[in-house]
């Protein structure tokens, strides 16, 4: 009997129905598609926090660069040997730390031994300022002229000897190495990596002259597995080529911790020491800890790496999170209310209608169920409308895929040709990398949920309203609005 009257009286009543769905299904489309558009922007940002951080890396732990102490500028410097006559070709490298000062590696282990610490790995990361060029050794020549000199006007003079022709050409090229400790790879620098060519180091690789070139890097400068690389001297063997998960990966060449170490001329030295903490929620209780116990260090998380990103994505992401989220339940509540209001009205028109079915004896819940029941519809179709509009804004965002820009930190970048930050060294680790995401709008299984529950809960609350209302109507009532 429900059922069948509840077909009847909302058949009859399409268009207000219809009404009520619709205001109903603007209020969740608009919720589903701030969520999309908010979860397109959490992955976009954890996207280009990875170009920092290694896969699964929760914190990590660096120390500030000192000032350059007495003469020293910590600018590079290249010495070249005279040569005697001719061309001569020269090369030299000079290898620097780089990312702050170095730690020694004894932290690693005191790190690891922290409470909530998972895991902890130690890298070491150098600049590698790479010159080539050569020297063209200047001729001398003097000019004689003769003038009136001495008795019977014989004479003249040597004027100053000119050099002509000679210079020099130099390339200056610059490159980022990592040192990898080859025992836990899957936390670390490399980690942000997927090996696609060759292999990627063994665990007894400790001390070996190899090494893992990013894609770009050994695209630009024509090296293939199997290729002998140079630095500092040094010959290794390139056994493998990386694929960063990130486009923007700084490091252009990864080696075992121990051949940068003695590369960088820091013996059981490292520059960041990454950090898996055992519970993802005290990531800050854990920050904390290590900042406590371990004095002089600064300890970074991927929360604060996130306040750091600015651009549109950071503009947009704050909109999608205040403006789009307020705005939505502001909608949302308007949905509720009109709905409300709606059903109410509707319940005044159906006077006659709810009072002789109190006169033939139906009680007050029986005529609240049906009221409520016809809502719960009414609500159901609005969240199926909803979802609806809401799927098809978010595909529509996902298929025009707007371009975001994110400006964050580099850990370190370079800024200038040849990765020089200006005459005489490189630039500071602040220089700014800028990354462009395409932004997409993905549609979770909660978020349908989400939208399944607003619709019934907008369908009980206008039900309850209109219920409450025709609960209080009297058979008395219906006689009264017969004509």
């Amino acid at each position: 009997m429900f059922g069948i009257y509840l077909k009847r009286e909302l058949s009859r009543r399409k268009k207000a129905a219809l009404v009520i769905a619709m205001g109903l299904a603007l209020g969740i489309a608009l919720v589903i598609t701030v969520n999309s558009v908010s979860a397109g922007m959490q992955q976009a940002q954890d996207k280009v926090l990875k170009s920092l951080y290694g896969l699964g890396t929760d914190m990590t732990v660096t120390k500030a660069q000192a000032a350059p102490s007495g003469s020293s500028s910590g600018r590079p410097k290249f010495d070249f040997d005279a040569k005697s006559s001719g061309s001569k070709k020269q090369s030299s490298d000079r290898v620097m730390t780089q990312g702050g000062q170095t730690l020694k590696s004894s932290l690693v282990t005191e790190v690891s031994a922290q409470k909530g610490v998972a895991s902890a790995v130690g890298s070491l990361s150098l600049n590698v300022v790479k010159v080539n060029g050569s020297f063209t050794q200047g001729k001398a020549k003097s000019s004689t002229s003769n003038a009136q000199g001495g008795p019977g006007g014989q004479g003249g003079s040597t004027g100053m000897p000119q050099v002509q022709g000679g210079g020099a050409s130099f390339d200056v090229n610059s490159y980022s190495v990592a040192g990898v400790d080859v025992s836990h790879q899957d936390l670390g620098p490399l980690a942000t990596s997927k090996i696609t060519t060759g292999k990627t180091f063994t665990s007894a690789q400790t001390s070996a002259k190899v090494a893992v070139l990013s894609k770009s890097y050994a695209k630009e400068n024509k090296y293939k597995v199997g290729s002998t690389l140079k630095i500092s001297g040094t010959a290794y063997k390139v056994i493998g080529i990386a694929t960063p998960d990130s486009s923007e990966s700084t490091t252009d060449v990864y080696v075992p911790l121990k051949q940068a170490q003695t590369l960088g001329d820091a013996k059981n030295k490292v520059t960041t020491i990454y950090v898996k903490a055992t519970d993802s929620q005290q990531i800050s209780a854990v920050k904390t800890t290590i900042q406590k116990n371990i004095a002089g260090t600064t300890v970074t998380t991927s929360a604060d790496l996130a306040d750091t990103v600015s651009g549109s994505l950071s503009t947009a992401s704050n909109l999608a999170t205040n403006v789009g989220k307020w705005l939505s339940i502001a909608v949302l509540v308007a949905a509720f209310l009109v709905a409300a209001l709606l059903t109410s009205s509707a319940v005044s028109r159906r006077v006659r209608e709810f009072g002789t079915l109190k006169a033939l004896g139906w009680p007050s819940r029986k005529v609240t169920r049906q009221v409520v029941g016809e809502s719960v519809v009414n609500g159901l179709l609005g969240g199926a409308l909803g979802i609806a509009l809401g799927l098809a804004a978010a595909y529509t965002v996902t298929a025009i895929s707007p371009k975001l820009t994110a400006e964050l930190g580099s850990t370190g970048g370079s800024g200038g040709p040849g990765g020089m930050g200006g005459p005489g060294g490189p630039a500071a680790s602040a220089a700014k990398n800028t990354v462009d995401i395409a932004l997409s709008a993905p549609v979770s299984v909660t978020t349908i949920a989400l939208a399944v529950g607003l619709a019934v809960t907008g369908g009980l609350i206008a039900g309850a309203m209109g219920g409450w209302r025709a609960s209080r109507m009297r058979p008395a009532d219906a006689l009264r609005s017969v004509s």
